[in-house]
């Protein structure tokens, strides 16, 4: 979004000081802790060695609001003296412009390992080059929780936002996806199916899943038994209404009574819903849940359909690339 047409007086006053001061002039601004501040933004001068991380924590008390400065001012560094704008708090949590809107694209992983293992399995190498192209290009990894704040107009998210995915529990995470994640500072959320949890070497258990959420992962519940949510053919509605119930309070209990906290996402197993399994999951208590297809998702997405893209073996960095659209061109006034 370009600035403001309008600053705040004092604030644009400050600017025009700013145009015509010799950096000596800036200098000693900066050395009196000269700051220009209205209800909506602050206009400050950059000390020696300033970044947007260390401006966020010293104006915003909070550094990773550095994004909010990065994106105003199209940089994350300042040259001393540099004058800054500092907006105070979000300025368009819809993620709505003239132009078009804002997409968070959702990605799910599965299993990683050495090799590539099927369609669902990724190469660790593959994996790992992957996160090192969001990096490089500029994603911020956004929890589901903040995503769900976005889909209820509570939360600005970074324009260049995706959220990392994993679904049914598999240890592999630990091996290969929890070091690349930590490494590079990105958060991800798990969703597991319980009757896998701690079952056999490949499954994660109670104890990982509990460290893991205590690192600030997210977890969310992938069903009891994986078995699609809609209803058979041949099921009754009696029947039907035993199994779904099972399959939803099953985790929302286990997690509360292993790990203290109860669930408030569900990822549809094999991404299979309709009009009926959303009733039953909101009549169930959760706020979010999520699908597999392949879209990102607008602040406006219903939240219990939201989108994710499955990433596959097989996929080329290129058709990686395809499924980070953040933002869908579209002239909404004319």
């Amino acid at each position: 979004m370009r600035p403001p047409t309008s600053l705040p007086a004092l604030g644009a006053a400050a600017l025009m000081l700013a145009a015509c001061a010799t950096p000596t002039g800036l200098a000693k601004s900066v050395l009196r802790g000269d700051i220009f501040e209205s209800d909506s933004y602050i206009v400050a001068f950059a000390r020696p060695g300033d970044d947007a991380r260390r401006l966020a924590a010293r104006f915003l008390g909070d550094a990773t609001r550095a994004w909010m400065i990065e994106e105003y001012n199209g940089r994350r560094t300042f040259a001393w003296g540099q004058k800054v704008v500092i907006p105070k708090h979000p300025r368009n949590p819809a993620g709505v412009y003239a132009t078009g809107y804002q997409l968070v694209p959702v990605l799910v992983y599965h299993h990683i390992g050495p090799r590539a293992q099927g369609r669902l399995g990724l190469a660790a190498s593959t994996f790992r080059q992957q996160m090192r192209y969001l990096k490089a290009h500029g994603y911020r990894t956004v929890s589901l929780e903040h995503l769900i704040e976005f889909t209820q107009l509570r939360r600005q998210l970074p324009r260049r936002s995706v959220a990392l995915t994993f679904d049914d529990g598999y240890k592999s995470f630990l091996g290969y996806a929890y070091p690349v994640l930590k490494e590079l500072g990105f958060t991800a959320t798990l969703f597991v199916y319980t009757d896998y949890v701690g079952v056999g070497r490949n499954a994660l258990s109670w104890d990982d899943l509990r460290r893991l959420a205590d690192e600030g992962f997210g977890l969310g519940a992938h069903s009891k038994t994986h078995s699609e949510l809609r209803r058979r053919s041949s099921e009754s509605p009696q029947a039907y209404a035993r199994r779904i119930h099972t399959e939803l309070t099953a985790p929302r209990d286990l997690f509360q009574a292993r790990l203290g906290r109860t669930p408030r996402a569900l990822a549809y197993p094999y991404g299979a819903h309709d009009d009926e399994v959303i009733r039953k999951v909101r009549d169930d208590g959760y706020v979010a849940a999520l699908s597999v297809r392949r879209e990102g998702n607008p602040s406006f997405v219903h939240p219990l359909r939201i989108r994710r893209s499955q990433i596959f073996a097989d996929m080329t960095l290129e058709e990686f690339a395809r499924n980070l659209t953040v933002f869908h061109a579209e002239p909404l006034v004319r």
